[in-house]
């Protein structure tokens, strides 16, 4: 079976299509059989930049590995069984479509709570949140105390999270790998960016997450998204000399791909 990674978080501009495609590129590049699927069915970045990179890359007359993008086939009503959810059969019958073809399967998810995002979580072996570094987006995962900063209890994102989990365990699946990402860290306001960080380990050990860093904010996640393509693809595309900050973007991929743990990913980029 696929391994399904899910990137989640019910805030917009957190940087979900942008990991989503890096994290899918990535694994194509290692050699993997990566099935792409956007339940944002009105925004659909994710499915939008793979759409761009297929356009470029045949305008180009370049070959690069690139996730199979499917989106979620219709279904007939009188096909389903009496009660079922419209949305979760499409989801299954697009799951049942990539899995026998796929070694991962990259599910972006909406920026809010959906139908679509709550099964999808339940269905993840990797989630991944990301999070913008600052306590406006650590709301998402928690309540927190406005004068200490102390974590008060769980969000409704967070407690989704947990359903899933139960859900999973009711099933006799493993477990979910849940990682948070850190990203937009800037190099300022050191004094926020510990505050931030230690409320998230604080809520690491008590709903059970990794923390992980992300992408730093950076002009060249924008520039690539017309094109399709990513850090991993420049030197491929004509780009010889790339500068420092893409060389750190770079290394972020790659530091990101290691946190993962993903299974079977043992070897670097091409």
């Amino acid at each position: 079976m696929a391994h399904i990674i899910v990137v989640g978080n019910e805030k917009g501009g957190s940087g979900k299509s942008t990991t989503c495609m890096h994290v899918a590129t990535g694994l194509c590049r290692m050699g993997f059989r990566v099935g792409a699927l956007d339940l944002d069915l009105r925004q659909k970045s994710f499915g939008r930049y793979i759409e761009n990179r297929v356009a470029y890359l045949g305008r180009a007359n370049l070959t690069l590995p690139t996730p199979d993008y499917r989106e979620l086939p219709e279904v007939e009503p009188d096909s389903l069984q009496p009660g079922e959810n419209p949305y979760d059969a499409r989801l299954s019958a697009a799951i049942a479509q990539l899995d026998p073809v796929s070694d991962f399967i990259v599910i972006d998810c909406p920026g809010s709570h959906t139908r679509l995002s709550q099964v999808a979580h339940s269905l993840a072996d990797t989630l991944i949140t990301p999070l913008n570094d600052s306590f406006v987006d650590f709301d998402l995962l928690a309540r927190i105390d406005p004068e200490t900063n102390r974590v008060k209890g769980p969000s409704i994102y967070a407690e989704m999270v947990w359903n899933a989990r139960q859900l999973r365990a009711q099933a006799g699946l493993k477990p979910i790998d849940w990682i948070v990402l850190r990203n937009r860290m800037g190099a300022q306001q050191m004094h926020n960016k510990r505050k931030v960080g230690a409320a998230l380990e604080e809520l690491s050990r008590r709903i059970g997450f990794r923390v992980a860093p992300g992408f730093s904010e950076r002009v060249i996640f924008r520039e690539l998204f017309p094109r399709g393509i990513t850090l991993l693809d420049l030197k491929d595309t004509g780009v010889d000399q790339l500068n420092i900050s893409n060389i750190a973007a770079r290394q972020e991929v790659r530091d990101l791909m290691v946190e993962l743990k993903l299974p079977g990913v043992t070897q670097e980029f091409e």
